[in-house]
C-alpha cells in the first residue's frame, strides 16, 4: 500500500480537498486503485451533530495508525480490488493546536510504513498584494519549515496563488524549502475546479508521484482524462441556465451543503446548463418572520417563486421546520420540480406524529445513535421515476445518516392522497422513497444520494430535479433515459 498525505498551510480552506480529489483522478486514470481518507475528528461522541456553525478541538487516539492502515485496505470500486494508493486529507492547518496529535501520528507512520511507500503533499498559499502585485514567498517557507520542524518533509509542494507562478518565485520556494523546482507545482485560479487535475498533469505530477512511490503505469490511452477534459471545457460554454432554491438552515454558510451544491452542479453539466443556486433561510419563510422583518420575508419568497426548482436538505432541531415545509407545500400545489410534518422530534407529545423516532434510537440521547452507512432500498414500484432514473435497477445503495423515519402506520393516509412509497428497506418496514401523483417531479428520499454524486456521473434524484427544473425529464424518459447527443 502506498499513501500519499495531504496537508494544508497558511489559512485553512486552501484547497487540500480539491488537491487530494484531483491527485486521486489522475492516479485512477493510469489504471491504479485508489481510496481516500479524510481526516477531521471532534472531542464528540459523534460529530456529526454538530452545528455547521460550530468549530470544536480535535482529538486523536491512540489507535489512528492502525485505523488508517485498516481502512485504506478497503475497496471502494465496484471490481472489490483491494486498493493500491491511498490519499489521506489531513484537515486543519499545520502549526495549529488542534493538528499537532495528527502531525505527530503520521511522522511515527512514514516510518512504519517505510518511505518507498509514504510521501507528502503539503498545500500552500503564495499571496500576491494588490499594493506591489509580487508574489510572495515567505508564507510558504514559513508553513514548510514548521512542518519539517514537525517532522514532515513535504516532496511536493503546492502552491496556490491567483496568477501563475513567476519561475523567478518557484525557484526561491525550491531553494528556500529544500525541493528541486520541479517539485514546486503551480495551482493557480482557474475558471473551474475541474480544471485542476488537469493542471496538475500537465506539471508532471503523477510522473513523479509514480517514480517516488514506485508505482506501475499503465502505457495505455487514458480515456477517463481525456472524458474528463471533455467535460471540463464543456463545463466552460454553458449558455441555458437554470435555477434551484435551496432552502435550508444553515444558508449563511454554503460549506455547510457542499454536497450538496456539488450534486446541483454536477448535474446541471450533465445537461448542459450553467448552474444559479438561489439560498432561501427556511426560517425567512415563516410567518413569525412577516411580522418582525417583513422585507426579509418577502425576499424570501421572492427568490422561492422564481426558481425552476425547489431542494430541502436536511437539518436537525425546530429552528426553520415551519419554512421548509410552507416551501414544500408551495412547490406541491404550484407543481415545481422539487426534490427532499409535526414530528415527535420537534413535538414529543404529538398525537399524531407523522415523523417518529426509530425503535433502536433512544430519544433524548443524541450522540452515536444514528442510522448511518449504506442501506438498501427496494423498489416497490415497476412506474416510479426514480427507479427509471436509476436505470430500472431493482434495488439500490445509498448512504443514510438519520435517527427518524416515516410513521408507517400512516402510510395508507399518504397513499390515499397520491403519495407513493415506491422504495423501502429490505424488510419493507422503513419508508426510503416517496412520489407524488400527477407531478412533473415531486420526490422525497430518506438518504442522501448527494454523497455518491460524481462529476462524470451525477446522482439520480439530482439529475432527475435538474432535468424536471429544465423541462427535459420527459423527453429524457420517452427517449429511454438518454441524453441527445448535443
Amino acid at each position: 500500500m502506498k499513501y500519499i498525505l495531504v496537508t494544508g498551510g497558511v489559512i485553512s480552506g486552501i484547497g487540500k480537498g480539491i488537491i487530494a480529489s484531483s491527485v486521486g483522478l489522475i492516479l485512477k486514470s493510469c489504471g491504479l486503485h485508489v481510496t481516500a481518507i479524510k481526516i477531521d475528528p471532534y472531542i464528540n461522541i459523534d460529530a456529526g451533530t454538530f452545528s455547521p456553525y460550530e468549530h470544536v478541538v480535535p482529538h486523536i487516539t491512540d489507535a489512528i495508525q492502525e485505523w488508517v492502515v485498516k481502512q485504506a485496505k478497503i475497496s471502494v470500486d465496484d471490481d472489490g480490488v483491494e486498493p493500491q494508493v491511498c490519499v489521506i486529507e489531513l484537515g486543519g492547518t499545520v502549526g495549529d493546536i488542534e493538528s499537532m496529535p495528527f502531525i505527530e501520528a503520521f511522522r511515527q507512520f512514514q516510518f512504519k510504513v517505510k518511505r518507498d511507500n509514504f510521501c507528502n503533499i503539503h498545500v500552500s498559499l503564495v499571496p500576491q498584494p494588490s499594493a506591489t502585485g509580487e508574489q510572495k514567498t515567505k508564507p510558504t517557507q514559513n508553513s514548510v519549515r514548521e512542518l519539517r520542524g514537525l517532522g514532515l518533509s513535504p516532496d511536493l509542494i503546492m502552491c496556490r496563488c491567483a496568477t501563475p507562478l513567476e519561475n523567478a518565485v518557484k525557484e526561491k520556494i525550491s531553494m528556500f524549502c529544500h525541493v528541486e523546482p520541479t517539485q514546486v507545482i503551480c495551482v493557480a485560479d482557474v475558471s473551474s475546479i475541474y480544471k485542476v487535475p488537469l493542471l496538475l498533469e500537465d506539471q508532471g505530477v503523477v510522473g513523479y508521484i509514480c517514480q517516488r512511490l514506485d508505482l506501475p503505469i499503465e502505457m495505455r490511452a487514458r480515456k477517463m482524462l481525456t472524458k474528463w477534459k471533455e467535460m471540463s471545457d464543456r463545463s466552460d460554454r454553458l449558455l441555458e441556465h437554470v435555477s434551484v432554491a435551496l432552502v435550508g438552515k444553515y444558508t449563511k454558510f454554503s460549506d455547510s451543503y457542499a454536497s450538496v451544491i456539488k450534486a446541483l452542479e454536477h448535474s446541471a453539466l450533465a445537461i448542459n446548463h450553467k448552474l444559479e443556486i438561489k439560498f432561501i433561510d427556511s426560517a425567512d419563510l415563516e410567518p413569525n418572520t412577516l411580522q418582525e422583518e417583513p422585507v426579509k420575508y418577502h425576499e424570501a419568497w421572492q427568490k422561492l417563486c422564481s426558481a425552476d426548482g425547489v431542494l430541502v436538505p436536511g437539518g436537525f432541531g425546530v429552528r426553520g421546520t415551519e419554512g421548509k415545509i410552507q416551501a414544500i407545500s408551495w412547490a406541491r400545489k404550484k407543481k415545481k420540480p422539487f426534490l427532499d410534518a409535526n414530528s415527535t422530534e420537534f413535538h414529543p407529545e404529538s398525537k399524531h406524529p407523522v415523523v417518529i423516532d426509530m425503535p433502536e434510537h433512544n430519544p433524548g440521547q443524541m450522540g452515536g445513535t444514528m442510522r448511518l452507512g449504506k442501506r438498501r432500498t427496494i423498489f416497490k414500484s415497476n412506474t416510479s421515476i426514480l427507479r427509471k432514473l436509476y436505470g430500472d435497477a431493482e434495488y439500490v445503495d445509498e448512504r443514510h445518516r438519520h435517527r427518524f423515519e416515516v410513521n408507517p402506520e400512516l402510510k395508507h393516509h399518504f397513499e390515499e392522497r397520491g403519495f407513493h412509497f415506491v422504495g423501502q428497506d429490505i424488510e419493507g418496514e422503513r419508508m426510503e422513497v416517496i412520489e407524488l401523483d400527477d407531478h412533473a417531479y415531486f420526490v422525497g428520499v430518506q438518504y442522501h444520494p448527494e454523497f455518491t454524486s460524481r462529476p462524470i456521473k451525477p446522482s439520480p434524484p439530482y439529475f432527475g430535479l435538474l432535468l424536471a427544473a429544465a423541462g427535459k425529464l420527459q423527453s429524457y424518459l420517452q427517449k429511454g433515459c438518454r441524453l441527445s447527443p448535443r
